[in-house]
């Protein structure tokens, strides 16, 4: 799940200046698609993929399979600068294969629902929870460590070993480490969860136990619809965080990566602490009631920070075209918002005070949302395979990433921060509203939480949560 997610946002503030480096023509709305093809292919791959698992009966053929993809996508990548050709459509292609290989992540998630009792579901979503979104914020910290190589670096073995290539070649060491880690004299696959509802539902096979439960689809489809929601709101400001500080603060290509990549870092440090506190705080309060008030609200709250209150305008930057220009005619890099973009002219400048804490609440109300919502979700499936529901939920926040990217390159470019941030804070508002009056269906299904609350099953322990699901049941 680290690895999957650190593919993603590895590239995410490199991407733009290795754009530029590969093709001076090439321009922001092309950025978008580079960023957009990962999450495209692994929307369209996560239901497959899931679907491969759930019709094998196992996860390690699909695992190997996408690994060793990742592995060759991630190199091809890093060699972008010594290929011949359309540089830039090969970067498209590049990321679009390592979005074929990131759809393992729905059948990564299903043998997590497979492998767990339901009282043990949370704390084991949440640190697989954990290691997804320290891959997001990871990504960019990794980035700023290896700037000091330069833009140009070093040839090792004649391939390009730079700022901006390194990260690709980060995924290639990791890519072959976790490959190695699932071959079958390192990893054994268990289902527990199947087990423990024959066990409660008093059956004797798995296909009568199957049969006897049915998911509630609104429940599912609504809790589907509200990840998007948040990976939408949380991707936006990975993809805009470069683009933003260089036009908004007026930072160049190496201050913006540096900065960005220690804001990035603080924010996974800051998400730990809150992965840490998400056991507790669902011992004490109910986990629809965390998820709403403490995961979408403060994500509602770093919408509103980053609505601009400066009191002038943004430094302007001149430039003569919409095209990707950079430098001056003296080669010196030119810094601001470009005159290009109208809005720039009359639009407050967003201040970093006000950047810094709005990243800061979405640093804490992400990890609590996108945990929650995982965790309410593979309870309200039961104990069916959930591949090709997992692949679901994974392919609608891949939407959301294929939207983000886009969305950046047409509202942001053309009509300013004003637009940007009302419209997601909106969005997160909307699903606030509609998870609050479908609350009471959020609950596990069936009663097999409550009869191994009352009757605990010791022979397939992991961890022990006491009242949490029970306080659901007695909710609903």
């Amino acid at each position: 799940m680290f690895l999957m997610s650190l593919g993603f946002s590895i590239i995410l503030t490199g991407v733009w200046p290795y754009l530029d480096k590969l093709d001076k023509k090439a321009g922001k709305e092309f950025m978008g698609y580079v960023i957009a093809a990962n999450p495209l292919a692994q929307m369209l791959f996560s239901p497959l993929v899931g679907w491969w698992g759930d019709k094998r009966g196992s996860i390690r053929i699909p695992l190997l399979s996408t690994l060793a993809l990742f592995t060759f996508a991630s190199g091809m990548y890093s060699v972008l600068e010594i290929v011949p050709g359309d540089r830039k459509i090969y970067m498209v292609a590049a990321r679009f294969l390592v979005g074929i290989s990131s759809a393992n992540i729905a059948i990564a998630r299903s043998y997590l629902s497979a492998a767990t009792k339901v009282v043990e579901r949370t704390h084991a979503v949440s640190m697989v929870s954990l290691a997804q979104v320290l891959g997001f914020v990871v990504g960019p910290g990794l980035q700023s460590v290896v700037t000091p190589l330069g833009e140009n670096g070093v040839y090792f073995i004649n391939l390009p070993v730079n700022m901006y290539t390194m990260p690709g070649w980060i995924n290639v060491i990791l890519g072959i480490l976790n490959f190695i880690l699932f071959l079958p004299w390192n990893f054994t696959e268990h289902r527990i969860a199947i087990r423990e509802a024959m066990q409660s539902e008093g059956k004797a096979t798995e296909e009568e136990t199957l049969k006897s439960i049915k998911p509630d689809n609104l429940a599912a489809w609504t809790l589907i619809c509200a990840f998007a929601v948040l990976v939408f709101n949380f991707v936006l400001i990975e993809t805009l965080g470069t683009s933003l500080t260089m036009e908004q603060f007026a930072w160049s290509k190496a201050e913006a990566l540096y900065y960005m990549g220690i804001l990035m870092s603080t924010g996974g440090v800051v998400s730990c602490i809150t992965f840490c506190m998400i056991e507790p705080l669902c011992k004490r309060f109910n986990e629809r009631t965390v998820m709403l008030w403490g995961g979408f609200l403060f994500m509602v709250i770093g919408r509103i920070l980053c609505i601009p209150w400066g009191p002038d305008p943004p430094k302007i930057a001149y430039v003569e075209s919409l095209d990707n220009v950079t430098n001056d005619l003296n080669g010196t890099e030119i810094l601001g918002c470009p005159s290009t973009q109208e809005w720039c002219f009359y639009t407050p400048q967003l201040t970093v005070v006000q950047f810094f804490i709005g990243f800061g609440f979405t640093a804490i109300g992400y990890p609590l949302g996108v945990t929650l919502i995982q965790t309410i979700f593979s309870k309200v499936l039961g104990p069916q395979p959930q591949g090709v529901w997992m692949g679901l939920i994974v392919g609608a926040g891949c939407a959301s990433r294929v939207l983000g990217p886009v969305f950046v390159s047409v509202i942001y470019t053309r009509f300013g921060t004003y637009h940007t941030f009302g419209i997601t804070g909106l969005t997160l508002i909307v699903s606030m509203i509609w998870l609050q009056i479908v609350n009471k269906r959020l609950v596990p299904l069936g009663g097999s939480a409550l009869k191994n609350e009352e009757k605990p099953d010791t022979e397939i322990p992991l961890v022990h949560l006491k009242s949490n699901d029970v306080r659901e049941i007695n909710d609903a």
